[in-house]
């Protein structure tokens, strides 16, 4: 086995390549009436011929509901996060549980991720069958039956390069011995995890006892590889309360990193890994400084629906970093806001009009996410084409399968109309969907990518 070398590149990669340009092994799976969106009675299809077709969401053809991605506002939204990045010196691993889609995961390595992050192990097993081989798992997995299991999907990945958060000695001794009995395993890098709200160390002392406990049985291919935090779970419903939450998780972070070089020598690389899709900008204004007195640490954020954005919960949040004045590249205070769009929609048919304020459209809680806000009707099409904007129709709430909308005096929506939404919070929204359709500007279908949320 090689020793762990967590700086080391996996493959040179530049630029920002069209999504359709990455091949998969998924491109030949049939895709029938099974499938959200695929017309009823038309023939199977491989995956790679749906964006061949000429469909459209509200062309009277597909399936509805159904839920696109905007190739072009993607690949903005893309370009400008990355551009964020690079001009703090910092390097990104997105989080692949927002679309779960291993095309789209390697579109953000091709736009110069460092690496991609996954949840638990079965998502690390769909990124690593699909050759991706860098891979932060930034989630306690459990004890000695899930280090056991771990050990059991990387033993089939000798280039495997894994760091895995860990916030006590319980979960270091389980790996430890799964790391033990296999000599075929490719090596295991560990993050000492502080956390508040979640799982995490509360605290040095506690940080401490883990990084012991790693240190004494130490190999060169089972070893310390970095600290990690995530300050997404410190919010609450006080913008000042969590700010304070945010910064301490920040500081104890921040401090750690010393005491951990002094401990193993300046000579090992190590990264420090924070920053969701809302305060990445506090995650670079507080660990900036520290990673850049160690010329052997790097700073790895995990955002990762920020590619996505959306009509809710990240609108918001993004609006609270321009009020902070957190977003800023080469030095410049920018909007982040008016540069990240949303990239995603749901696209639903209007079944009934009970009421003169009332329209009853076919998308429900299999279909859309409703935890961080309803979705928002955008605007309405009729006999395939483009009618008017919604504006002043609200979502006010969701069965299983039906959205009810109020409307105003005298609207015009009608029975078999399709509306276009905006979504909130696309981490639960996209998982109940198994392909994610992807739109041109002028609302084709020119792609699509099978989501594997099991």
């Amino acid at each position: 086995m090689k020793p762990i070398a967590s700086a080391s590149p996996i493959r040179p990669r530049s630029g920002v390549a069209a999504i359709s340009d990455l091949h998969t092994a998924t491109e030949n799976v049939l895709i029938d009436e099974r499938v959200r969106g695929f017309p009823p009675g038309n023939p199977p299809l491989p995956l790679a011929a749906i964006g061949k077709q000429g469909w459209k969401p509200y062309d009277g053809r597909m399936a509805l509901p159904l839920i696109s991605l905007d190739r072009q506002t993607f690949t903005g939204n893309v370009e400008l996060m990355m551009a964020y990045v690079k001009s703090h010196g910092a390097d990104i691993a997105p989080h692949a549980k927002t679309p779960m889609s291993t095309a789209l995961s390697e579109a953000l390595l091709a736009a110069g991720a460092w690496g991609t992050t996954v949840a638990d192990i079965r998502q690390a097993a769909v990124l690593l069958q699909a050759g991706l081989r860098r891979l932060i798992l930034a989630n306690e997995i459990g004890g000695a039956a899930a280090a056991r299991r771990l050990a059991a999907l990387l033993g089939r990945y000798p280039d495997a390069e894994l760091h895995i958060f860990v916030d006590s000695t319980a979960l270091v001794e389980a790996l430890r011995s799964a790391w033990q009995e296999r000599p075929d395993l490719p090596p295991l890098g560990l993050l000492v995890e502080f956390g508040a709200g979640r799982a995490g160390a509360r605290g040095i002392d506690a940080a401490e006892a883990i990084f012991e406990a790693i240190l004494a049985v130490e190999t060169p291919t089972f070893r310390l590889t970095g600290i990690a935090a995530y300050e997404g779970a410190a919010a609450t419903a006080d913008a000042e309360e969590t700010m304070r939450r945010i910064e301490a998780l920040m500081a104890v972070t921040s401090d750690f990193l010393p005491k951990v070089r002094a401990r193993i020598g300046k000579e090992r690389p190590l990264f420090v890994t924070a920053g969701g899709s809302v305060f990445f900008d506090v995650v670079i204004a507080r660990l900036s400084a520290a990673v850049a007195a160690d010329p052997a640490c790097r700073l790895v954020l995990r955002s990762g629906a920020i590619f996505f954005h959306d009509h809710g919960i990240y609108e918001r949040g993004l609006a609270g970093l321009d009020a902070r004045g957190g977003f800023r590249i080469g030095g410049e205070t920018v909007s982040a806001a008016a540069g990240f769009h949303p990239a995603l929609r749901l696209w639903a048919e209007v079944l009934s009009r009970p009421e003169p304020r009332l329209a009853i459209s076919g998308m429900g809680m299999r279909d859309v996410a409703m935890d961080q806000g309803l979705p928002r009707p955008l605007a309405l099409y009729r006999n395939g084409a483009y009618l008017a904007d919604l504006a002043g129709a609200e979502v006010f709430r969701l069965n299983d399968q039906h959205a009810f909308i109020s409307l105003a005096d005298g609207s015009g929506v009608a029975v078999g109309d399709v509306i276009e939404y905006g979504i909130s919070h696309p981490c639960t929204c996209l998982d109940r969907h198994a392909i994610l359709y992807g739109l041109d500007p002028d609302h084709s279908v020119t792609a699509a990518y099978l989501t594997s949320f099991g």
